[in-house]
């Protein structure tokens, strides 16, 4: 057969050549085995078997090529991605036909670092297992990956990592060992006199520990600058004493704030004269005011004003009313309401005292409850300080334990010291003995800990490779990016209350229809409501005017009649008035019109604001 470098070079070339847009492959492999027609028959199917199982499993060998490139040959350069497909196929398809010989020759005919890149990460075992077990499985059968490919590959990599080192050697620029028969020379000793044996050593004689000397007494003595210093303070403390009650008892006569007998006479006596001409006890008065004031402006009322003063009127109407109406019922006799009035005042007494019972019972209940909350509180802090105690103890007792255990152990750690110094030799034995038990230890759990580093790696591997088929997956799918919607179709949902777009747009229309509607009725009631307000308030006004002319025409009179006689002037409306009967009340009060109620020498008076109606009740 050819040299196995140039047929793979001339399978790379066609490979590249290849372009599966342009022509169907069958064209291509015609046109490629009249360019070999030069070859032998077997070489030609070398290489068409290359080209076609490259073209064939081309999935399977990008894979592995995209991966090397991403991790590992970043520094390569993409011609030479066709070569690393071949390789790939040469050695998941045709190592067993070909064998490791083959194989072999034909990788170190090509470029040594590239192979050796491209082998060792092909041929790890951790690739193999993880990721490249997966992603052949999602596209062939995982039993089937496993079968052909991955376990042969398995089988395989401890005679490939052979190479795998051969190339890594000639990479470098070392010379590869060379397999032959040739008879290895065995070196023979030379017939030397043999020298006498040495005398031994006289033994090193064994230092003796030296004695350590006794601790100082001055360490658990205080030291004196802390009674100097303490001193100092107290001589400076007792001379600074010593000033302040020497500028207390001696003071400047020349700032002497006491005053002379003279001159506390002469203040007495300014303060008297000042005094005296205070007048505190003097009356002033300004006059009569007069009762007509014509030119005071008037005052404009606004509506809380005219409101609080119109309930004010109303109350003194009603009050009077009610006045009336008893006296009315009663004969003149206000014995009844008397009555009713001591009535009233001894409930509201004896409420008021059932009231002070009530709350010096509670008062008393409360005293009560916080004198046992006080003893149960006493009592929990007693349990506590006792549950404090006996902790107290038992850790005290520990650690009386503890200390007797850690001066237990340095005894017995300076007894193994003393017996070291003796036996040096033993006791570095043991030490070697014992720092090699614990890096058997720490590197038994560094292979614990990297197989568990492995499993979560490759658990984490197998998890990311299923969401990269998931990602895959989804991103295969059609998207479609045009959708044409119909607002007279409903969603599909098979809801109840589903409407297409156009209803709802109706509906809205209709609710906004509504809802202007409602917004001009309760615009048109409130504009009613305020005109009602309004008239209402103006009644008001027109009712304070009559009341407060009503009020002047009654002090006006008090003017005029005598001190000895009373009068009360009240506007009232016969409508608020309730008589016993209607013979009480002549002049038919039962219709609406108002009446005035005079006092006069203990005598009622009802008469309208007509001059010609005027009745005696």
């Amino acid at each position: 057969m050819k040299d196995h470098r140039s047929l793979v070079r001339q399978a790379v070339v066609l490979l590249d050549k290849f372009q599966p847009e342009q022509g169907s492959f069958q064209a291509f492999v015609d046109n490629a085995s009249k360019s070999l027609q030069d070859l032998e028959e077997s070489e030609q199917n070398f290489v068409l078997e290359i080209i076609s199982g490259c073209v064939e499993h081309r999935k399977l060998l990008d894979v592995v090529v995209d991966t090397f490139y991403h991790r590992t040959g970043k520094g390569f350069l993409q011609a030479d991605r066709n070569q690393f497909m071949v390789i790939c196929f040469l050695a998941t398809f045709l190592l067993e036909d070909l064998g490791l010989r083959c194989f072999s020759k034909i990788v170190k005919c090509l470029d040594a670092a590239k192979m050796h890149k491209f082998l060792s990460f092909f041929f790890n075992v951790n690739n193999l297992s993880t990721w490249i077990r997966g992603e052949w499985s999602q596209i062939y059968d995982a039993p089937y990956v496993e079968k052909s490919w991955i376990a042969p590959l398995l089988r395989w990599q401890p005679a490939v990592e052979g190479i795998i080192t051969q190339l890594a050697s000639k990479a470098a620029g070392g010379i590869q060992p060379k397999k032959g028969s040739q008879k290895i020379t065995e070196p023979r000793e030379f017939a030397l006199t043999k020298p006498k044996p040495r005398p031994l050593p006289k033994p090193e004689p064994i230092p003796q520990q030296e004695r350590h000397r006794p601790v100082p007494g001055s360490i658990y003595q205080l030291p004196t600058e802390r009674d100097v210093l303490e001193k100092v303070k107290q001589k400076n403390r007792q001379q600074a004493n010593k000033v302040m009650l020497d500028a207390n008892t001696q003071q400047f006569h020349c700032a002497n704030p006491e005053k002379s007998q003279r001159t506390k006479k002469v203040l007495s006596r300014i303060q008297e004269e000042r005094d005296a001409q205070l007048q505190f006890n003097s009356l002033f008065s300004s006059g009569i005011p007069s009762s007509h004031k014509t030119d005071s402006p008037p005052i404009r009322l606004n509506t809380t004003a005219i409101l609080r003063e119109g309930a004010l009127y109303n109350r003194q109407v009603e009050e009077e009313t009610r006045r009336m109406v008893a006296l009315l019922s009663g004969g003149g006799e206000p014995s009844s309401f008397l009555r009713w009035q001591n009535e009233v005042l001894q409930q509201d007494l004896q409420e008021e005292l059932a009231q002070l019972e009530r709350r010096r019972l509670e008062g008393l209940i409360s005293h009560e409850e916080a004198a046992l909350a006080r003893v149960r509180v006493m009592e929990r802090n007693q349990q506590r300080a006792l549950l404090k105690k006996e902790e107290t103890a038992e850790l005290m007792h520990r650690y009386a334990e503890k200390r007797l255990q850690e001066e237990q152990e340095m005894r017995e750690l300076v007894e193994q010291v003393v017996e070291g110094h003796k036996n040096a030799k033993e006791a570095k034995a043991k030490l070697w003995a014992y720092k090699q038990r614990i890096v058997e230890e720490v590197s038994e759990q560094s292979r614990h800990l990297l197989r568990q580093a492995l499993e979560r790696a490759q658990a984490d591997l197998a998890r990311r490779l299923e969401l990269i088929c998931q990602i895959r997956a989804m991103e295969s799918v059609p998207v479609i990016r045009h959708k044409f919607v119909d607002d007279t179709e409903t969603a599909g949902h098979a809801l109840l209350g589903e409407m297409s777009l156009a209803e709802l747009r109706e509906r809205l229309a209709l609710l906004r229809e509504a809802q202007s509607r409602q917004q001009e009725e309760k615009r048109e009631r409130l504009q009613v409501a305020k005109q009602h307000r309004r008239q209402w308030l103006q009644g008001q006004l027109d009712f304070i005017s009559q009341q407060r002319a009503a009020l002047g025409e009654e002090a006006k009179r008090k003017h005029a009649t005598s001190p000895g006689r009373s009068r009360s002037l009240l506007q009232i409306d016969n409508s608020s008035l309730t008589p016993a009967n209607d013979a009480q009340c002549p002049g038919n009060l039962s219709s609406r019109y108002s009446v005035l109620v005079i006092l006069v020498s203990n005598k009622f008076y009802c008469c309208s604001l007509t001059p010609n109606f005027t009745t005696t009740l």
